[in-house]
């Protein structure tokens, strides 16, 4: 935004202070066209009342860059009052943009408003290129694409469908920078990322330009490490690593530098540790006894915390132990801050790898047994009815005192202290190895000895291979209408987004060659979802009722069959996976079909196995024309990528209805604008209703005149019982070969709730579980599991933040 130097007769006496340090008169005039250009287009906003901010907010004197911000504030002040005024405070902001990055690019003071960059962008992006290959940051491989044929295609008013809380976090995070200045424009940004995947395809600029129209529309969006590299001279575009250490000092102290060079470009990590010997094992080495695996879990806490992702952040990675493992007991301790700090992680997630042997003895109130895993070294690779068989096997060995270290405890008490800590703490997640085995494809390749830093992710492991994953998410609340899912328009974008990530396959950048040589072997991708609370309430549907449920079901099946098309689609065209044969889809085995595999070891079970779609064909594709990549499913938590495309993240309910959301690019007031038209509807949206619902944490359930309807359809996620996520998250998971991120809220946590919760989930098939979401202390009642009435008695509620800030890997 600029100023002229003359001040129109009316304006109020103020001055602005420009770089060289010349004063001039405000330009009020323009001022007011700039706010009327933001404001155009939308409902129920009013350019007088953001300039009456402005006037509020501005002082004699004031620098210019400092009055653009001025004019962001000012729109954001209003956004409680009415939604759209985050589009206005968006449209500001990158009229602040455009000048940055036209100025930085011409090397002198240039302007544009939306009108001319509808005419100048392609010329732009041409300039943007040459200048991104000068600096070393773009690939000089996009300056060879024809950017005559590609910068037709850029629709400029794209740029207007940010929010702020989106468009801020693009700029702060994102957008290309030399010395602190921006030069890459939002259309430039999604163009940059699909080129960068377009590289090796035989029609370059037409696969670019379909992949750009994906992007730029937000019905799908790249995962933060593809976002953050693609097109660069540093393509590290994977989400995540899971590995596993083996029980060998070598090999402990390689998994440092291996998390280290992983983390360099922002992976996330996920450690399996379960075959490291526990404490008291015997080293033959040197006749001693060990310390256990503890001592270097705390290594990795702070190798972690040395090497952080790419300047940005502390390294993020989660590590993974069995539940016989003889240390579980001070793995639930980890993340405590009482106790011997050396043997404490506070910077690292934890998870439990829990067998269904340790369930089923927790239902039947039995003994369980810990052992060490040098001696009981075929425990890890086992799961299912073998596992079981072979842990009875080493039970009675001990009995006969064939086994050195071991230890009994009673396997609800260990699971009660589990769901403690889990409370107390956040960690360690509860994830299921059985489960994640049983229904994996690639069971004859290997075995999944972990899941990653955010639990959708469920890979073979070993100790020469590193599982690789490649993210992307779908935004279903562009793929519906008030009636329905929008099939066409899902299936399109998924067979696209299928085919953007087994692009990043190939042109990723590699750090570690176990890496690089699991990935091109197997070539497993994650397609999931974002905005599932969006498009719920499109439909005019509450979170917790049959209807999402089915919904949930519904919309996952469509994406699995259309993933899974894809796939094979792909190895038509360009070969199956090398490890292809004898996996569940060589022989035809869908993830819908593998529900059967779980249910016989189990022995029975609850699970949903309704379709809506013929699946045979699909069967007979597979066999003939093979797969692609051995997954292709799973559901990440997308904070990130979801705050850019302006809808709720991942699979989560609506977390509050008024709320300020804070992340790394500051604090956003966030409006549910779907609310809002329904209390406007009902002629309620006014400054009581604004206030009623700061006053009850964006509640709707204390505010007497908000009709019943709305209450249940607008519950909060701390309002509705956490079973029926787990309903959703269960039909879904029927379709999905890895797992999904599934977060839990309970407002007023009890012993027997999450004994309950927990139950559940593992019965009802669920893979894996992420965090558990408490309410604030001032908000729960401080409590223990371990009273004998299953209600929690003197200890400090947990508190999660809804975005996790400590990896931006699965983002």
């Amino acid at each position: 935004m600029t100023e002229s130097p003359t001040a129109t007769p009316t304006a109020p006496p103020i001055t602005v202070r420009y770089p060289g340090g010349e004063f001039a008169p405000l330009d009020w005039h323009r001022v007011s066209t700039v706010v009327e250009q933001a404001c155009a287009g939308l409902a129920d906003v009013r350019p007088e009342s953001v300039l009456a901010e402005v006037r509020r907010n501005i002082y004699d004197g004031i620098a210019r860059a400092e009055l653009a911000e001025a004019l962001t504030l000012s729109a954001r002040t209003l956004v409680e009052t009415e939604p759209n005024y985050s589009q206005v405070t968006a449209r500001l902001l990158l009229d602040n943009l455009r000048g940055e990055a036209l100025t930085s690019l011409a090397g002198r003071q240039q302007e544009a408003d939306q009108d001319q960059m509808r005419t100048r962008y392609a010329e732009y992006f041409a300039d943007y290129v040459r200048r991104g290959v000068e600096l070393g940051q773009l690939d000089p491989e996009l300056a060879a694409f024809d950017l005559t044929r590609i910068g037709a295609e850029i629709e400029p008013d794209r740029d207007l469908a940010f929010d702020f809380l989106g468009l801020q976090t693009l700029y702060d995070r994102y957008l290309l920078h030399h010395d602190g200045i921006r030069y890459e424009l939002p259309q430039a940004f999604f163009l940059r990322v699909a080129m960068g995947l377009a590289l090796r395809e035989d029609d370059r600029e037409g696969r670019a330009i379909e992949f750009y129209r994906l992007l730029s529309s937000f019905d799908f969006m790249c995962s933060t490490p593809t976002l953050f590299n693609a097109g660069t001279t540093r393509s590290q575009l994977s989400s995540c690593f899971l590995t596993t250490v083996d029980d060998d000092l070598g090999a402990i102290f390689r998994s440092y530098q291996n998390n280290a060079l992983l983390a360099k470009y922002s992976g996330g990590l996920g450690n399996d540790w379960t075959p490291v010997r526990g404490i008291g094992a015997h080293i033959r080495g040197t006749n001693g006894e060990s310390q256990g695996v503890v001592p270097f879990l705390k290594i990795a806490n702070d190798t972690a915390v040395a090497v952080n992702q790419g300047g940005k952040r502390k390294g993020a990675v989660c590590a993974y132990l069995e539940t016989w493992h003889i240390d579980v007991e001070e793995f639930l301790d980890l993340r405590k801050n009482t106790g011997d700090d050396r043997r404490r992680t506070h910077d690292m997630n934890t998870a439990n790898w829990v067998p269904d042997e340790f369930v089923r003895r927790v239902e039947a109130d039995e003994q369980w047994t810990l052992f060490s895993p040098d001696e009981t070294p075929d425990l890890h690779d086992l799961y299912g009815s073998a596992f079981a068989e072979r842990y009875r096997e080493y039970e009675a060995a001990a009995e006969r005192g064939e086994i050195r270290v071991h230890k009994q405890v009673r396997a609800v008490d260990l699971w009660r202290r589990m769901l403690t800590l889990l409370f107390e703490t956040g960690h360690p997640w509860i994830t299921f190895k059985d489960p994640c085995n049983l229904r994996s494809p690639q069971q004859h390749a290997g075995v999944v000895h972990s899941s990653n830093l955010c639990t959708e992710i469920t890979l073979n492991t070993s100790a020469d291979e590193v599982a690789v994953c490649n993210l992307g998410s779908i935004n279903l609340a562009r793929h519906v209408t008030p009636d329905g899912l929008d099939r066409e328009r899902l299936a399109a974008t998924t067979r696209t987004a299928v085919r953007m990530l087994d692009n990043v396959i190939d042109i990723n950048l590699y750090t570690i060659d176990e890496a690089r040589d699991s990935n091109l072997r197997h070539r497993p991708v994650g397609l999931g979802l974002m905005g599932f609370s969006d498009a719920l309430l499109r439909q005019g549907i509450a979170m917790a009722s049959p209807q999402a449920v089915e919904f949930a079901d519904r919309s996952m099946e469509e994406i699995s069959y259309h993933a899974i098309s894809a796939s094979s689609a792909l190895a038509e065209e360009r070969g199956s996976y090398e490890s292809f044969e004898g996996s569940l889809w060589s022989r035809g085995v869908l993830p819908i079909d593998s529900l059967d595999l779980l249910g016989r070891s189990r022995g029975g079970d609850e699970f949903d196995r309704s379709t809506a779609l013929d699946w045979d064909p699909l069967r007979e594709s597979l066999r003939a024309n093979g797969m692609r990549n051995s997954n292709v499913m799973a559901i990440a938590p997308t904070a990130t990528i979801a705050n850019i495309c302006g809808v709720g993240q991942s699979i989560e309910p609506l977390y509050r209805n008024l709320y300020v959301k804070s992340n790394m690019s500051g604090d956003f007031t966030v409006v549910n604008p779907y609310l809002v038209e329904d209390l406007k509807r009902a002629g309620l949206w006014d400054e009581a209703m604004v206030a009623e619902l700061k006053f009850f944490d964006g509640s709707l359930g204390p505010i007497d005149r908000v009709p019943d309807e709305l209450k249940t359809r607008y519950a909060t996620a701390f309002e509705i019982e956490p079973q029926w996520l787990v309903e959703a998250a269960a039909r879904r998971q029927k379709w999905i070969d890895q797992a999904q991120s599934l977060n839990l809220y309970l407002a007023t946590p009890s012993g027997r709730k999450l004994d309950e919760l927990y139950r559940l989930a593992w019965r009802k098939g669920l893979k894996t579980t992420y965090y558990l979401r408490s309410s604030s202390a001032t908000h729960v009642e401080k409590s223990t599991l371990r009273g004998t009435d299953g209600k929690l008695n003197a200890v400090p509620a947990a508190s999660c933040s809804v975005d996790d800030t400590d990896c931006e890997a699965c983002q």
